[in-house]
């Protein structure tokens, strides 16, 4: 019908930014990717009588960011192990998976879902900034409007006048949300770290080093790629520990005899990641979590581990099993590092043959963004 096609010409082309905008919204890929849904079959009920008065882009966001408002409400925020108490002290005690059946926890998000697909440097830059574990989770203390008002003025870079309209308030009401948010974001997660890309030599090197010290069970390297103030948490437990040598008992304990974890790099949430992969009786590597680190010019400061499984790697394009990656991979449009799934293509050499780690910023010394502030 060409109604139909017409709909999908104009409107196909914003479902990745509206995933990765309920996304932001709501912590959760499982509800960004229902509301996503959900904006698409209520833009279509209506688009025989959109009139245009808007761009087809500011008509969406207006769906979809109320469709996030009303999925919000009564509810509470998405929680990391680090937002709910202190540190533990004893590696030597197991996590309580399942203790917290009441405890919304947020997830992860593949990079490969929400990247844009342009060869601008700078908006894939802009991408991976506002999806970061950091923000989403200081994103979470602010009441649901003025996290709305925050993302579509300072990430989307929607007016004020446009985000008033799209959330049925006056412009004056829209800057004071604005200036409320901004200061409950500085006070809820002050000291956000400058992170360096992904695909930068130096974090490409900190992902490796990481992996070759889990897998090989070699506590050595773990400690050369954590910074001393390194941190650990455990998604859907109350655990995490704080100290590069807390955490260095903790992952000796975990890591087992060499050979029993397989992992492959990859990006989430803008940052990267490894997929691992365990062991099973019948010495299959089955899917197990995914680790994204949070890499910095000092070494990796934090290690965010969720539980996922099969469901979680299908998200990620890997499969269920372990498999050796291939010599060669083919890029995607967004980024030429990465393979079509999503998992970064490895580089030659090791350590000390790596170019030299470049600065954390791309841009100048003075906050430029949310993430940044």
């Amino acid at each position: 019908m060409p109604e139909e096609h017409e709909f999908a010409r104009s409107t196909e082309p914003f479902r990745r930014e509206l995933l990765a905008h309920c996304y932001r919204m709501l912590g959760s890929l499982d509800e960004a990717e229902d509301l996503v849904q959900e904006t698409y079959l209520r833009a279509w009920r209506s688009y025989g009588t959109f009139e245009g008065r808007s761009s087809v882009r500011v008509w969406l966001y207006r769906i979809a960011t109320n469709a996030c408002l009303t999925a919000l409400r009564d509810r509470g925020r998405r929680a990391l192990p680090s937002g709910l108490g202190a540190p533990a002290d004893d590696p030597g005690v197991p996590p309580e998976h399942g203790a917290d059946p009441d405890v919304a926890w947020l997830q992860p998000i593949p990079d490969a879902l929400v990247t844009p697909c342009e060869e601008d440097p700078g908006a894939i830059a802009a991408a991976r900034e506002h999806l970061r574990l950091a923000l989403i989770a200081g994103l979470q203390y602010l009441p649901p409007r003025q996290r709305a008002v925050l993302l579509l003025r300072e990430v989307l870079g929607f007016s004020a006048a446009e985000v008033a309209a799209m959330l049925d308030t006056t412009v004056p009401a829209v800057k004071s949300a604005l200036q409320r948010a901004r200061a409950r974001l500085d006070e809820a997660a002050p000291d956000r770290e400058r992170l360096i890309e992904p695909t930068a030599p130096h974090a490409r090197a900190l992902l490796e080093q990481y992996i070759v010290g889990f897998q090989n069970a070699d506590t050595g390297a773990l400690e050369r790629a954590l910074r001393t103030d390194a941190a650990i948490e455990m998604v859907g437990t109350r655990t995490w520990f704080s100290g590069v040598a807390t955490c260095l008992r903790y992952l000796a304990r975990v890591s087992g005899p060499p050979g029993d974890w397989r992992m492959t790099p990859t990006l989430a949430n803008g940052q990267p990641a490894a997929a691992a992969y365990l062991r099973d009786a019948g010495g299959t590597h089955r899917a197990f979590g995914l680790g994204v680190l949070t890499a910095t010019p000092r070494g990796i400061a934090r290690v965010t581990v969720f539980s996922g499984g099969p469901d979680l790697f299908a998200r990620l394009g890997l499969p269920p099993t372990w498999e050796p990656p291939p010599a060669v991979r083919p890029p995607p449009c967004s980024l030429r590092a990465l393979s079509r799934d999503g998992r970064i293509t490895p580089r030659e050499g090791t350590g000390s043959d790596r170019d030299p780690p470049g600065p954390g910023r791309r841009r100048g010394s003075a906050p430029t963004s949310i993430a940044e502030r």
